[in-house]
């Protein structure tokens, strides 16, 4: 066995819209600005913001729970499925959030599998241009079954 996969991200990614309440706003007007490309793709955010955006832009947003209540959970769960390959998060740095351990281990998951995580509109501004968008990218990430083979080995 391999110490790492690839995974390929298909020509249409499936892309997490994910906002705090102080940036819903201006999620909502990068999606409308981006809506040409964005309609291209899958969409999917929490819940209050997936219903927002569908909302003010007719773009279709498939909702999961709030962030408080799971939400972030959920689209990490999703990452690890294979379902989403890409986040767009507006993250406000300046309010305390009670849910703050998920969006963290909502970074984490994305950062293990090595898929694009836009927490501001500059970095979802220039991946959202990048001629990547059109194109399936192949990338590599760890041979989890390897891994845990070799993990339970060591144990015994």
């Amino acid at each position: 066995m391999t110490d790492t996969v690839t995974l390929t991200i298909g020509k249409q990614k499936n892309i997490a819209l994910i906002a705090h309440d102080g940036k819903k706003h201006e999620l909502i007007n990068w999606c409308r600005d981006n809506a040409e490309i964005l309609k291209k793709h899958f969409l999917c955010g929490t819940g209050t913001t997936a219903r927002m955006i569908t909302e003010a832009t007719d773009l279709p947003v498939r909702g999961y729970n709030s962030g408080p209540l799971g939400g972030d959970q959920q689209i990490g769960a999703k990452i690890v499925e294979g379902k989403i390959d890409f986040v767009i998060f507006f993250s406000d740095p300046l309010t305390a959030a009670p849910h703050d351990p998920d969006v963290k281990a909502l970074m984490r998951i994305a950062q293990v599998y090595d898929i694009p995580f836009a927490n501001n509109k500059a970095t979802a501004d220039f991946l959202i241009r990048s001629s990547l968008m059109d194109e399936e990218y192949d990338h590599e990430i760890i041979n989890f079954k390897q891994n845990i083979a070799a993990r339970a080995e060591s144990l015994k």
